[in-house]
């Protein structure tokens, strides 16, 4: 089993070790892997991902012996592999290596799954909403709660009592007991029954969990705690939460976009939601007046095309697009026809008795309607088709 340094202090980012093994490339793990006998990597487990970083062969510094990180991983048998981005050499076991860790990455996950803790530990003592996963992503970070709805107040109270133990400074501290004793501690979640010794997290007077990831020394050290956006799953509901740096990148982001917005509204940041309300409003009216301006032109004159003609007896076809499509119009003005028994009076000519609609009996103009000519009185549209002159 690996020796885990990070267990005893999540601020180590360099260490030194020794390859105990080389898993080399096969077809079904297409990149070299090594197994150290001590790291300070962190691998993907308990909703936390995994750190990167680097590997030095022998405290050297030619290209070919530094070989990244890629990607952390916890075996089986609880050996923590480490997944190389293509070297240029296998590295052999017994090899000394030097170990690096990105450092802002790991200052992040700290961030991210201490105020995960926080967070969790005040939806339990404002409203007794235990938390049930806990998922980090690149971007954002997410609990997932044990209730079916979450409304906006209690969204707010645990945000703000949050922040309130993270202003405070409170130490937070790593503890080890047997499993005897943590039964008897109160943690907020015990894990299940797998190992004899329990490695806790402990936020001074406010929460006591077992976990196995990296942590701040301090809850100043967080930085602050952002809640973004909640949403019902399967098994609860899902809370949304940046910490930190990523609070801070977020809400840079959400104030230039609030700014751009407003810019083009020419109104204040605040003021933003109404200007879209209003122009959401403003679209609906005009699309409805377009519908009853569709309405009254099928209803003009039975089909209305009585005006439809230029002085040389031709159709006008007169920019139908106005009203949406030719093929809208004839749909509104057969669908006239049918429910009055009639086809309509069509240009040239009264209704020939057809049981079809949109027929014209007059002999230059029979045919049916097939939306390639509009037709309306008033505005001068045709929606017929012209026939072969007799």
């Amino acid at each position: 089993m690996t020796k885990r340094l990070y267990y005893d202090s999540s601020e180590i980012h360099e260490f030194d070790s020794v390859l105990e093994d080389v898993a080399p490339v096969s077809p079904e793990q297409p990149r070299p892997a090594v197994i150290l006998r001590e790291t300070a990597f962190y691998p993907t487990s308990g909703g936390q991902v995994h750190d990167t970083g680097w590997l030095t062969l022998g405290g050297s510094s030619r290209a070919e012996d530094r070989l990244r990180v890629a990607e952390v991983a916890e075996a089986e048998d609880g050996r923590v592999v480490h997944y190389l981005e293509a070297p240029l050499k296998v590295p052999l076991a017994g090899a000394a290596v030097h170990g690096s860790i990105d450092l802002e990455r790991r200052r992040d996950h700290m961030q991210q799954h201490t105020g995960q803790h926080v967070l969790s530990a005040a939806f339990i003592e404002l409203y007794q909403m235990p938390t049930v996963s806990f998922h980090m992503g690149e971007d954002y970070c997410s609990i997932d709660l044990a209730t079916p709805s979450l409304t906006p107040e209690r969204i707010s109270g645990a945000e703000k009592r949050a922040n309130q133990i993270v202003f405070e400074n409170r130490p937070v501290r790593v503890r080890y007991v047997s499993r005897a004793e943590a039964e008897k501690l109160g943690l907020r979640k015990l894990p299940p029954a797998e190992r004899n010794e329990l490695r806790l997290i402990e936020i001074a007077d406010f929460d006591l969990s077992a976990c196995g990831g990296t942590h701040v020394s301090a809850s100043g050290q967080i930085g602050s705690i952002i809640l973004r956006e909640s949403e019902k799953v399967r098994q609860g509901t899902r809370v949304e939460f940046v910490c930190g740096e990523r609070a801070v990148r977020m809400a840079r982001r959400d104030y230039s976009a609030l700014t751009e917005a407003a810019a083009l509204f020419s109104a204040q940041l605040w003021d933003v939601p109404e200007q879209i309300r209003k122009s959401l409003e403003e679209s609906k009216l005009v699309r409805k007046q377009k519908e009853d301006a569709l309405e009254q032109l099928a209803e003009t004159d039975g089909c209305g095309c009585a005006s439809g003609f230029a002085a040389d007896g031709r159709p006008e076809n007169r920019r139908a697009g106005v009203f949406g499509s030719r093929h809208r119009l004839r749909k509104i003005v057969c669908a006239k026809s049918d429910a009055s028994g009639n086809a309509g009076h069509c240009p040239g000519g009264e209704h020939d008795g057809s049981s079809e609609p949109g027929f014209c009996a007059d002999s230059r103009w029979r045919g049916r309607f097939d939306g390639r000519h509009g037709c309306a009185a008033q505005a001068g549209f045709v929606v017929g088709r012209r026939a072969r002159r007799r």
